[in-house]
């Protein structure tokens, strides 16, 4: 009987004694009781104990020695700078961690001369199962799975001790961290130029299929840049019917020739260098022509859209090797300001503009707005 067991079965005793006292007490039992009540008292609760002792049988022997017995003792070693292979070639994770492990109680276990080199192993093994299947970008993200991984006791392929790992670093070779920047830096300016080629290619198809498919959809646009201003638009028609014509690579169709300002189809200079030198033909000349474009368009003299006009349409016919007109457009609208005494036009003064080049950027600056 244990320690416990006879401090219970001595506390009933004396419990039942007081019990049978004070009845006996309050019944006036007579003298010759109370020796008997005495026995009965010690023999009583010895019988029972003992009895209900033998219906629950014996008590394992080996229970009480695993409540007294002593902790499993765990050792550690310390496992730096190990290359793991990530799933890139060439690309190495470095690991390091702090090895624990446990024997497992088996007749195996005398048989393990190095337990320490067992344990790192095992802990290696399952590192690399993970790192493995990762792309060494995802380092930071490696690292805490390992953390999650490696940080519970798990049994050796051999059975023969539990380990994991605690302390985990988990980084890149300097070397191929650079390499993986430069190369994630590539990869961004590339996504972005073929953005930028995406955005060229789709400007270039708005401007080739829908604006410039021809001259009507080009005025429409021209229109609508210049906040509805007919009259800048009509102005620039035939700067409109020349830029179709270019962009589709075609002639100019007949019914939009009468808005040059001169005739395609008359002869040129070069045919006939004789022209150039006459004098102009009897009838309307194309100044003329031109002045009643200006008063049907409500461009009244001295109005300096005249002026510019003119200028383009001069630089237009110079083009076409019709150069006599042009000249004659420019002495009607556009007359320089000082003349030589022999009617010749006198140079323009230093570091003023050329007005040929002026035309040239007044046509320019009005089909970029």
């Amino acid at each position: 009987m244990t320690t416990a067991r006879k401090t219970t079965a001595v506390f009933l005793t004396i419990l039942c004694g007081l019990l049978l006292t004070i009845v006996g007490l309050t019944q006036r039992w007579p003298a010759w009781m109370w020796p008997a009540l005495a026995v009965l008292l010690l023999l009583v609760p010895a019988a029972a104990f003992r009895i209900a002792s033998s219906c629950r049988g014996p008590i394992p022997a080996g229970f009480e020695e695993q409540l007294t017995a002593p902790p499993v003792e765990r050792t550690e070693c310390r496992v730096s700078q190990v290359a793991l292979p990530s799933l890139w070639d060439d690309y190495d994770f470095v690991f390091s961690a702090t090895v624990r492990w446990y024997p497992v109680e088996s007749p195996a276990v005398s048989s393990v001369l190095n337990p320490a080199g067992l344990a790192v192993e095992a802990v290696l093994n399952r590192a690399r199962a993970i790192t493995e299947k990762r792309e060494p970008g995802q380092v930071s993200i490696v690292r805490h799975e390992l953390g999650g991984n490696l940080s519970r006791m798990l049994l050796d392929p051999a059975g023969h001790l539990q380990a994991m790992a605690e302390d985990i670093s988990l980084t890149l070779l300097e070397q191929d961290q650079q390499r993986l920047d430069r190369l994630a830096e590539v990869r961004k300016d590339k996504a972005v130029w073929e953005h930028q080629r995406t955005y060229e290619q789709s400007r270039r198809q708005y401007l080739g299929e829908d604006v410039l498919k021809d001259t009507g959809s080009a005025v429409v646009w021209w229109l609508a840049k210049n906040d509805e201003h007919v009259e800048r638009t009509v102005a620039d028609l035939s700067l409109l019917a020349q830029l179709t014509s270019a962009a589709n690579d075609t002639d100019i169709p007949e019914r939009l020739q009468t808005l040059l300002p001169g005739q395609l189809g008359e002869p040129t200079a070069a045919e006939h260098p004789q022209e150039d030198c006459a004098s102009a033909p009897p009838g309307r000349t194309a100044a003329d022509h031109l002045f009643g474009f200006f008063d049907a368009l409500g461009f009244p003299e001295g109005d300096a859209r005249r002026a510019m006009v003119a200028r383009q349409f001069s630089h237009v016919i110079k083009q076409q090797n019709r150069h006599e007109s042009a000249e004659d457009l420019l002495r009607r609208f556009d007359p320089p300001t000082t003349s030589a005494p022999d009617g010749e036009e006198s140079p323009p003064p230093a570091g003023a503009p050329d007005r040929s080049s002026g035309v040239a950027a007044d046509s320019e600056g009005n089909h970029g707005q």
